[in-house]
């Protein structure tokens, strides 16, 4: 019996794993109720835990937890509304009820609830969360871990983000051409928040924010599969894949931080890599060059160091220039201050730097630490020493903050740059 109950739950993590959005999205186009297609798998699951044991898992564990689910479903609706208004809901959840009746080539709605849950009338704040609690069947507690937000706090917009989908009617559906540009960067936006999140836990202790990593790389190839002539989408993948190459490198057999300019190249993982640049020349064809494209040719340059075994920083200054002409954001300004000072510019770099402007940076731990390194290249050893003791304060990784106070060190002791 032991044996079995293993068995039965090792099939059901895996359907989990390979179909939870498929079968959310797939029920919630039909009721336009995202909670409620969750409540009613989250039922079927238990049932398969339940009966699997006794059973045996079924041959397609994704048709039977579907069968079971709209069961659920249309019990949820008989028991909450009333008789007339619940008639349309129960004839069209009672359709196929039975496994035998479900076929194979289940329709793949994921897409469609991807751009629902990235809808712009839903707060910018809560379409990432969405996204990882829907397609992923994260809870509320682990996506409030990831992004700094109390379990409570995250469950409630939760559920109010899932309330305004129901109630307005946002449509499951890849939007029109006219609206794409606008909605796909949303959905673009929230899996790239996802994988920001997931990455900055460089260490890798935090096995909630390392899972959003993977799951956000796991969403982009989904969007990328679903949308293959969608340049934006194959740069994202590609921008994702080369952070990703890098992870094993960032920290030292110590634990200690390795900046990426110093990280030794045979650590970076070659296959993600190659499959990031073959998804940039894919991309190649289009005209106009997007965001994540961009960012993903500046992270390509960085991983060509493997086989020239230095950095182009002009090529590198050239495409941060690019990005930073569509997107006028303070750290994308930033990093091209630091790229222009490393191509052999530091002082037209500092200037760069100051000239930003921006009250958002008094608070960011890489402006000071760059602000740091380019007045020491320029040979500013005081207003460095300053900078790097505000960098210090800001920083919260103790690796991290270690770094930079053995470059303050050496630059106190005259030797700029560690």
């Amino acid at each position: 019996m032991p044996e079995a109950a293993d068995k039965a739950r090792a099939a059901a993590e895996a359907a989990a794993r390979q179909s939870y959005g498929k079968l959310v999205a797939f029920l919630a186009a039909r009721s336009r109720d995202v909670a409620g297609a969750e409540d009613a798998l989250a039922d079927a699951f238990a049932a398969a835990l339940a009966r699997w044991p006794e059973t045996g898992v079924p041959a397609r564990p994704e048709a039977w937890l579907l069968s079971v689910a709209r069961r659920r479903a249309a019990d949820q609706h008989r028991r909450r509304a009333t008789r007339q208004a619940a008639l349309p809901h129960l004839r069209l959840m009672s359709e196929e009820t039975e496994a035998e009746t479900v076929h194979d080539d289940l329709p793949d709605e994921r897409l469609g609830l991807i751009f629902a849950c990235a809808h712009p009338a839903l707060d910018p704040g809560v379409r990432a969360p969405l996204i990882l609690q829907t397609l992923l069947g994260f809870d509320a507690a682990t996506i409030a871990s990831a992004f700094l937000v109390s379990p409570a706090a995250m469950g409630q917009r939760l559920v109010r983000a899932k309330a305004r989908i129901r109630q307005t009617g946002i449509p499951f559906r890849i939007p029109d051409k006219a609206e794409l540009g606008e909605r796909l960067q949303a959905v673009l936006e929230a899996i790239y928040a996802a994988f920001s999140e997931g990455w900055g836990d460089a260490a890798g202790s935090e096995s909630r924010r390392r899972n959003l990593a993977s799951e956000a790389i796991w969403l982009g190839r989904l969007v990328a599969r679903l949308m293959p002539d969608e340049p934006e989408a194959l740069g994202l993948l590609a921008l994702m894949l080369h952070a990703e190459a890098r992870r094993g490198a960032r920290r030292d057999s110590a634990g200690e931080f390795v900046p990426l300019s110093e990280q030794d190249t045979r650590l970076w993982d070659a296959g993600l890599a190659g499959e990031a640049d073959a998804l940039i020349i894919r991309t190649g064809p289009f005209a106009a060059l997007g965001r994540y494209q961009i960012e993903a040719a500046i992270q390509s340059a960085h991983a060509a160091r493997r086989f020239t075994g230095c950095t182009d920083w002009p090529a590198i200054a050239t495409l941060h220039a690019a990005l930073l002409a569509i997107s006028a954001s303070p750290v994308a300004a930033v990093n091209h201050a630091v790229a222009v000072a490393y191509a052999g510019r530091p002082a037209e770099g500092l200037r760069l730097l100051d000239a930003i402007g921006d009250t958002r940076l008094d608070a960011y731990q890489p402006y000071w630490a760059a602000r740091a390194e380019l007045l020491s290249l320029t040979g500013d050893a005081e207003q460095a020493h300053k900078a790097y003791l505000v960098a210090i304060g800001l920083e919260t990784d103790p690796a991290v903050r270690r770094f930079l106070e053995k470059r303050r060190e050496a630059l106190a002791q005259g030797r700029p740059g560690g």
